[in-house]
């Protein structure tokens, strides 16, 4: 008797680094006053790997208060969304949370985006062994800059999935860009969107500067990951992690902060830093949830709806036209 085929995710990669490119932006930053290193290098495999623990920290709140969520409304919430779409899974991971909403939302394909597919491979495999039935596909993108995807995903409608209140990392300005796109993309169907909202300031501060030390250990971590791109010399005991809630700004702020005067150095040039000067290497903003419906229909989407956990700390987004 033969064996049955298994179904292969189609993998597709369209994100390429230009090492070019990233030293430039990284030495345009270190430079800038005050200095400043993009989010996204806080996740090289180690720090991967360091925030998947954090998401396991009693002080964390959001991974589970959205699961929770999502398993307590998952039926109301399915009713919404149209039977049949293109789950397009915005950086997917390990694609467990798109996973769990398979059974609800009945897509007819699974894409599964973030920004290598390298990282995905072994993930999507592991979900087609589970789901064989189901058309899944991987697409390597860094769509924090554009979100344009392949013809290879199909015509809609798509149900866009962006879980974890990755939102937050946006500026406003730059999260309506990026909702404006997220509607185009999703071809008539519609976006389905995690969103941290703002809490009181002992319970949003100890989630980015834990007592372990984790978020800590994230953060500086990224010294060693801008090491070995830029080839500078960053020791990370120069360092420590900062962490608090900007109230007019709305958003957590996360910095590193010079321990004692301190000068790195590079291949052409170096930065010199004085004791207590800082690096910013995030933002993460709470939204009030009238204010994120405001966003959503700024950017053209027409019908709303929001569900939040008992104590209100968290709400699930879903728009479309």
């Amino acid at each position: 008797m033969l064996t049955p085929t298994l179904r292969q995710p189609l993998f597709i990669q369209l994100h390429r680094e230009d090492q070019a490119a990233v030293r430039q932006e990284l030495l345009r930053g270190l430079q800038a006053t005050p200095a400043l290193v993009s989010p996204k290098y806080l996740y090289d495999p180690l720090g991967s790997r360091l925030f998947d623990a954090i998401t396991e920290l009693p002080e964390y709140y959001p991974t589970r208060t959205e699961a929770a969520l999502l398993a307590t409304h998952g039926r109301a919430i399915a009713q919404q969304v149209p039977r049949g779409a293109t789950l397009v899974d915005l950086g997917a991971g390990n694609c467990e949370k798109a996973a769990r909403l398979f059974g609800l939302l009945e897509p007819a394909r699974y894409v599964a985006v973030d920004i290598s597919v390298d990282f995905l491979h072994n993930a999507l495999q592991c979900m087609q062994r589970q789901f064989p039935a189901l058309a899944m596909m991987g697409v390597g993108l860094d769509f924090s800059s554009s979100l344009e995807l392949p013809p290879e995903v199909g015509a809609g409608p798509r149900v866009l999935f962006y879980p974890g209140s990755s939102i937050g990392n946006f500026t406003p300005a730059e999260a309506l860009h990026f909702l404006r796109q997220a509607r185009t993309a999703a071809q008539g169907g519609g976006l389905l969107v995690g969103v941290d909202l703002v809490k009181p300031r002992a319970v949003l501060e100890p989630a980015y500067d834990d007592a372990l030390g984790v978020t800590a250990a994230f953060n500086r971590n990224l010294l060693l990951h801008v090491n070995r791109l830029i080839g500078s010399d960053f020791h990370v005991p120069d360092w420590r992690h900062l962490a608090w809630f900007n109230e007019p700004a709305s958003r957590i702020e996360m910095h590193l902060q010079a321990a004692r005067e301190v000068t790195v150095r590079w291949s052409g040039g170096e930065r010199r830093f004085a004791a207590g000067e800082r690096i910013h290497t995030e933002n993460s903003y709470k939204y009030r949830r009238p204010d994120f419906d405001t966003l959503l229909r700024q950017a053209g989407f027409a019908r709303t709806q929001a569900w939040t956990d008992e104590r209100g700390w968290f709400a699930v987004f879903w728009a479309q036209d």
